[in-house]
């Protein structure tokens, strides 16, 4: 199948590898299916009883900021968000936020890369009086609106001229699924007889909501030009 530039792109954003147990690879691969077709690799259940957060975000922003001790300035990425618990029990929130790249480079956000200014002058810029540093966010989420939590994910630059990117954020739904890889094919495990002898071939995968954009034009003038937000899916990761 021959790809323009843009499906090109899409494509990339949608095929991710992620390390699960016993360092087997899940994948989220590309694929034209049709309606009544079933795509050939795992998607969320359509009725699900798994708990799920309600998740607000922004658009993701460039900002530069001055680091004490370094002579020149760096650029990061951060998009805010708000998580409410709308569940009937309290939950866990322990979220990861990852960054995908055109050329399908992952960065993690919040690194110990990321230096504590750098969420300081976001802050500022934001104004946003209740936003915490994604450290103090995780943890224990309290049921209803006035428990919500305020924060922010932040990335180093990966390149001045992003094109398509996507972010992929987990910890908002309770949907796992288990399966063991055979054959290069993934079998799902629903009973104990099920996971005999599965060892290494064991292969996790959670529910993961996938936010995806695109930026026209940012080699040039990076951080001026506007944010598009495609359409965004849930998937399995």
């Amino acid at each position: 199948m021959i790809y323009n530039r843009l499906q090109r792109s899409l494509a990339v954003a949608l095929l991710a590898a992620v390390p699960v147990v016993g360092s087997v690879y899940a994948v989220n691969a590309v694929y034209a299916a049709t309606p009544a077709e079933k795509p050939p690799y795992p998607t969320p259940n359509t009725y699900s009883s798994a708990w799920s957060l309600k998740f607000e975000h922004s658009l993701p922003k460039r900002i530069v900021v001055e680091i004490p001790g370094q002579k020149l300035s760096q650029a990061f990425w951060y998009m805010t968000y708000t998580v409410t618990n709308k569940t009937d029990r309290e939950l866990s929130w322990l979220p990861t936020f990852e960054f995908l790249t055109e050329d399908g480079k992952v960065i993690q956000s919040d690194g110990k890369d990321i230096p504590a200014v750098v969420y300081e002058q976001i802050k500022a810029r934001e104004r946003k009086q209740f936003l915490e540093p994604a450290s103090k966010v995780a943890g224990t989420i309290r049921l209803g609106e006035a428990q919500a939590k305020d924060s922010v994910a932040i990335w180093k630059e990966p390149a001045l001229e992003l094109g398509h990117f996507s972010i992929f954020v987990s910890g908002l739904s309770g949907e796992v699924r288990q399966f063991k890889k055979v054959d290069g094919n993934l079998v799902e495990l629903k009973t104990g007889a099920d996971f005999k002898d599965v060892k290494e071939n064991l292969v996790i995968l959670r529910k993961t909501l996938q936010l995806n954009f695109f930026i026209n034009g940012d080699d040039v003038y990076p951080g001026e030009d506007e944010v598009n937000e495609n359409a965004e899916v849930w998937v399995m990761r």
